[in-house]
């Protein structure tokens, strides 16, 4: 049986809950909060599991930094 390569989460294009909480270490209710958002630009779901797209994420992320 073929083993499934592991992607690290650097190289995903989405990530789940969990792996996106990892990354940003943002805690994960507050992650589920956030893709609750109407027009949410991060959250991707696939039926009912959602993927954050990292890359949108990250974007958002930036644009909610406050200098």
């Amino acid at each position: 049986m073929k083993e499934t390569p592991r992607v690290e989460i650097k190289d995903k294009l989405n990530l789940t809950i969990e792996e996106a909480a990892a990354y940003s270490n943002i805690g994960i209710n507050r992650i589920e909060r956030m893709a609750k958002q109407p027009k949410c630009p991060f959250v991707l779901y696939i039926g009912r599991k959602k993927l954050i797209k990292r890359k949108e994420f990250e974007k958002y992320l930036e644009g909610a930094i406050e200098l």
